[in-house]
């Protein structure tokens, strides 16, 4: 097959059949084998070889993203090669042009491209995984994948839409600036929570550089298994950002103010951006360490100028680091250690907490790991405990020390490591998925079954609280919703009422984002 052989790579049944006639027998040189490359016929289709067994369509795919539009993949995981049609042979001249003087790779693996003997590939459709990585038609259109995309997305441009889903660790603006940057140069981010969702709009400098940020990373983890991607193009052809934040940042125009909040986003509205999930750090060590792939695999580096996604630390100055947070502004004459236990418990497993003795509406809560400091974080900054609004963010210190027998403080310093009342008794316990914002409404669980609904609201009127509506599971009546008139008295209801005692059972409860 005349233009299809190349030296120093393990000849397959189709691509690789040895053609002496052409010089390119197993005695050439690299550079022979370049020149044949070039000037064997051109054709749109792209011989790709030498790929890892395991190569998705995706990685094939964006070999050719930079070049133009890709219309066809075809990969053979079992002859370690693959077929690359591009919408016509200028672009696939490029790409061979390109391709001899700077190897591409795929997941750290040189890989090689050739002008195939096919004019076009013929397969009724395109392969199942590029059907699961969200491409709904066999043609991939325009300067990018054409996707029948659902819930305000739009056509292929230059912003996408993601959605984060399983965010049981934060991700941040930095943090999604760090992955998409990857793949293109990224001009803007607009981070925002929508129905719940921590979402995010990200602006590239070509629609091509989107295409392969959305065909590389959509459906991947940033965390091992949860954060997952999930991303369309948005409606939106550009963003205009007028705050540099921990919301929103403008990398074009690095002198904008630190205002509080983004405005003038073409068609969106203020009141969809009901405040970030995000605030300081990047992922963090020992969550994976990389970009994980849904089976857990690191995705590797895919064409030029796409290094290995992964192996992301926190800088040594990143004051996230801790997994001590600083908490301010408490009532100093309501709030006690216990007080502070029960809500960060929400969100990762509390070691110690210690009230400041010389300044007593401050105190330090210490996580497991700088992970949960920084989910506790995310949700609870700025929520209203006990009638103040409290603020958090990361301390300096590294641990809480307790204090020595007979200080005057030894009271106001609490080590709960022995408590039977975690949430989080694993590491990797279920309940991280549980993990969002405060709400009006409460779950309650582990109810006896000796327990009414009067027994239930009786307890919480007790306590002072007014309950708007409750209602038992339809199919378990260990478990209830009990809804009070604001996110604060559910705030401050969580704090007094959680492992209550009822008829010999301790009632869980914990924040819920369904209604009732």
């Amino acid at each position: 097959m005349n233009g299809d052989t190349m030296v120093g790579i393990k000849r397959g049944p189709e691509e690789f059949r040895n053609n002496a006639s052409n010089g390119s027998g197993p005695n050439s040189t690299d550079s022979d084998s370049k020149k044949m490359k070039l000037e064997g016929k051109p054709s749109r289709v792209i011989h790709v070889g030498n790929i890892p067994n395991d190569t998705t369509d995706a990685e094939v795919v964006l070999l050719g993203v930079p070049f133009g539009r890709v219309t066809n993949v075809l990969v053979l995981r079992s002859k370690n090669q693959a077929f690359l049609e591009m919408s016509d042979e200028a672009a696939a001249s490029n790409l061979v042009q390109k391709y001899s003087q700077t190897q591409p790779q795929i997941r750290g693996r040189s890989v090689y491209t050739q002008f195939s003997n096919h004019r076009e590939l013929k397969t009724e459709t395109t392969s199942n995984a590029l059907l699961n990585q969200g491409m709904q038609t066999q043609e991939i259109a325009g300067n990018g994948l054409k996707t029948d995309v659902t819930d305000n997305g739009g056509g292929v441009n230059t912003v996408l839409r993601v959605i984060i889903d399983n965010m049981i660790c934060p991700v941040t603006l930095d943090v999604l600036h760090q992955i998409f940057s990857r793949c293109g140069k990224v001009l803007k981010i607009v981070t925002f929570t929508k129905n719940g969702t921590f979402q995010a709009l990200i602006q590239f400098s070509s629609d091509r550089e989107a295409q392969a940020a959305k065909v590389s990373l959509d459906g991947q983890n940033i965390y091992h298994n949860c954060c997952t991607l999930r991303i369309d193009f948005s409606k939106m052809s550009s963003l205009n950002v007028k705050f540099n934040n921990e919301k929103s940042r403008d990398f074009t125009n690095p002198s904008l103010p630190a205002g509080e909040g983004v405005d003038g986003m073409n068609s969106m509205s203020q009141s969809n951006l009901s405040g970030a999930a995000g605030l300081l750090g990047a992922p963090f060590v020992g969550l994976g360490g990389q970009l994980n792939g849904a089976n857990g695999n690191a995705l590797g580096g895919v064409g030029a100028g796409l290094p290995l996604l992964g192996g992301f630390t926190l800088p040594s100055n990143n004051a996230a680091a801790t997994p001590v947070l600083l908490v301010t502004s408490l009532d100093e004459h309501t709030v006690t250690p216990d007080h502070l236990f029960t809500l960060f418990g929400v969100y990762g497993h509390v070691s110690r907490v210690k009230i400041l003795y010389s300044k007593k509406d401050c105190a330090l809560v210490q996580m497991a790991d700088p992970s949960q400091a920084q989910n506790a974080l995310t949700h609870l900054d700025k929520i209203r405990v006990f009638g103040k609004q409290i603020h958090v963010m990361p301390s300096k210190y590294q641990a809480v020390q307790l204090p020595r027998e007979g200080q005057p403080d030894a009271e106001l310093t609490k080590d709960f490591a022995g408590s039977p009342r975690h949430r989080f008794k694993q590491s990797l316990s279920k309940n991280y998925q549980n993990c969002h914002p405060p709400t009006q409404v409460l779950h309650l669980s582990n109810i006896p079954s000796s327990a009414t609904e009067e027994n239930l609201k009786e307890e919480f009127v007790k306590h002072g609280f007014e309950v708007k509506a409750f209602k038992f599971f339809p199919k378990d009546h260990k478990m209830a919703l009990i809804q009070l008139p604001t996110v604060e008295d559910a705030v401050d209801a969580l704090i007094k009422m959680h492992d209550f005692m009822l008829d010999g059972n301790n009632i869980r409860v914990s924040f819920s984002k369904s209604r009732i």
